[in-house]
């Protein structure tokens, strides 16, 4: 074992104990009758869940988790895809296009799974430490490890950075779920999963042999409807995504050049190819009332909210 692993595991052990989150805690229960499966097969299985999910919950144009809680989609998930997720075999997973849409895929369903599971009423900041606790305690046996929602974004999807707010790297030199790894970060990841909060983008299904466009397809939509310009103050409004994800970006330049990649809107990729050098980015305050679908009300919601007086302070909580 090295330093590095020493440090992650004291670190890991530290913030598990303060929080309350036992490192055995699982969501996805163990397959009764092994029934293994290839994987793209169980990939298949998890946007189907996904789909399925969506189809059951709404009612309108908003999400009901206590219908989806009590549907036959739910239900097959937790006893069939779920607990096979434990056999899989991650190796087989070879394309990087495959491994983006499978963890994008399992990021969403289990932020979905552990709101019902764990009983969660009004944000995912309930609780101790928040967010840190819900993200934590959120987690899969995947492939024989034990995957958390902070693993899969900070340590697979975010090429092993680490929690934005926490010193190290996700995982430690030595674990074996480093060979997970998506790396370099594409930071359109940012905008493909849902973090059940009001804030989030909304939730897409998202295929190896499309993610490129879709990825594309989310953050543009997502820009679309977050991004405002106050030509008075010289200001771009964004969302704290941002800012605490700005080495993802690539720092202020890299931030500039992928607004200007991916804005729709022909007026601010204007404004902000004028005033590159001089534009202040405004930081909106997150958002973190319950939410996990991101519904189709969502553009009209940020539309309605950019209209807003934003502010630059830092919010309570911070997105893991």
């Amino acid at each position: 074992m090295t330093l590095g692993d020493m440090l992650v595991g004291a670190r890991e052990r530290t913030l598990n104990l303060a929080l309350g989150v036992r490192p055995g805690e699982i969501l996805n229960p163990a397959i009764s009758e092994p029934a293994l499966q290839e994987s793209q097969d169980i990939a298949a299985e998890l946007k189907q869940a996904i789909t399925a999910f969506k189809a059951s919950a709404f009612d309108g144009h908003q999400g009901n988790d206590t219908i989806l809680r009590q549907s036959a989609a739910y239900i097959t998930y937790r006893t069939t895809c779920s607990p096979q997720l434990r056999e899989l075999d991650l190796t087989t997973l070879t394309t990087r296009e495959e491994r983006l849409a499978f963890w994008i895929n399992l990021y969403n369903a289990l932020v979905i799974d552990a709101v019902i599971a764990l009983g969660v009423q009004h944000s995912v900041t309930e609780g101790r430490a928040g967010v840190l606790t819900f993200f934590r305690r959120a987690a899969y046996i995947v492939g024989g490890q034990r995957f958390s929602c902070e693993d899969v974004e900070h340590g697979i999807l975010r090429a092993n950075r680490g929690h934005p707010i926490l010193p190290g790297p996700q995982f430690g030199p030595s674990d074996p779920r480093r060979a997970s790894v998506i790396a370099p970060v594409d930071p359109r990841i940012h905008f493909a999963l849902n973090c059940a909060s009001r804030s989030c983008p909304p939730i897409g299904v998202y295929s190896a042999g499309q993610i490129d466009a879709q990825l594309d397809l989310a953050t543009a939509n997502f820009l679309a409807a977050d991004v405002a310009v106050d030509p008075a103050s010289g200001s771009m409004h964004l969302s704290s995504i941002f800012r605490w994800y700005a080495g993802d970006f690539g720092g202020r330049a890299g931030l500039i050049a992928f607004l200007l990649r991916h804005l729709r809107d022909d007026e601010h990729r204007a404004w902000l190819l004028k005033h590159r050098e001089s534009a202040r980015f405004v930081y909106r305050p997150y958002d973190w009332s319950l939410n996990v679908w991101g519904s189709s009300q969502y553009n009209d919601r940020r539309m309605a909210a950019n209209k807003r007086t934003d502010t630059e302070v830092r919010p309570k909580h911070e997105r893991p």
